[in-house]
């Protein structure tokens, strides 16, 4: 099973002729993606060739042709499509995450960053209304390992298993996807780490929670916000299945923004040290780095085998 993205997505790419929309594809489809279109008003009606390598099992490295649609809804009526992944420069993302919604996509992958704050609550809010889910902005998407990958999360550094994630780090997730290699994951999700995010820790946490294939959740926080502090009242109040954590930023002098937008501490406010009390309180282990959080998972799932 998996939360959000399985085998069966239909995946359109947004921005899939510019540069890091193609390489991305690229990979995506060597996951095993299924990418029915890319998105660019100006190339519409033609094809881009992918040279996927040999990993895309019975295709023998053939280049798959992907068509390019002028807008979400056209690619949505030829193809079906229910996912969208957006490549899209900071200044145009808004008006790219309108059109799909619009367009009524059930899901949203924003893995620009730099948007402003201004746009992403317009935005997030507006796909909110047309029941569109984002996931983003500023992310690096999700990965069903196995089924399939919309992103940038690198997909050979894992295997599908029984670990659910959810992290505002894309560089700790890839950390804990391959320190838990050997057990692996239903879904890693990316929710970015900007001030305003369309899809949240809770959101995941319930999703996990009623997957029946995922046995542990491990969420990744980082300083700033209080968004830790208010999934463990969720842990507390909602959530069933063994929980661990991994917070970032420890070390981070009060006051200054350190990495993503959200990651600023004011006062005792959104330190790592309170986040950390609060899912400690709840009964989430919380590792003191990466490595210790891994070990945390192992003992975890150890007790409950």
């Amino acid at each position: 099973m998996a939360i959000y993205l399985t085998k069966e997505s239909k995946v359109l790419v947004q921005g899939m002729t510019g540069g890091e929309g193609m390489k991305h594809t690229r990979r995506m489809l060597a996951a095993g993606t299924n990418v029915v279109g890319g998105v660019n008003p100006r190339k519409a009606g033609r094809t881009v060739d992918f040279d996927v390598p040999q990993c895309l099992k019975g295709l023998g490295g053939t280049p798959i042709a992907v068509p390019v649609f002028g807008s979400v809804a056209d690619g949505m009526r030829a193809t079906g499509a229910d996912v969208t992944v957006v490549f899209v420069p900071p200044a145009f993302t808004k008006a790219a995450v309108i059109e799909a919604a619009d367009a009524g996509i059930g899901l949203a992958v924003v893995i620009t960053e730099g948007i402003p704050v201004h746009d992403s609550v317009v935005f997030t809010a507006y796909a909110k209304a047309k029941g569109t889910r984002i996931i983003g902005p500023n992310c690096p998407g999700l990965i069903t390992p196995g089924q399939s990958n919309a992103g940038i999360i690198p997909a050979d550094i894992t295997k599908p298993g029984r670990i659910g994630l959810v992290s505002k780090s894309g560089t700790l997730t890839y950390q804990l996807m391959y320190e838990l290699r050997d057990i692996g994951f239903s879904t890693c999700v990316g929710i970015g780490g900007d001030p305003v995010v369309g899809t949240t820790h809770i959101d995941c946490l319930a999703a996990f929670q009623d997957d029946p294939d995922t046995e542990l959740i491990v969420l990744i926080g980082e300083i700033g916000g209080d968004a830790e502090e208010r999934a463990a009242a969720y842990i507390r109040d909602h959530v069933t299945k063994p929980v661990v954590g991994y917070i970032a930023g420890f070390t981070a002098p009060e006051g200054k923004t350190m990495g993503h937008a959200g990651a600023i501490v004011s006062g005792s406010s959104g330190t790592a040290a309170a986040k950390e009390e609060a899912l400690e309180a709840v009964g989430v282990g919380v590792g003191s780095t990466p490595t210790e959080t891994a070990r945390l998972v192992l003992e975890r799932l150890g007790a409950n085998a």
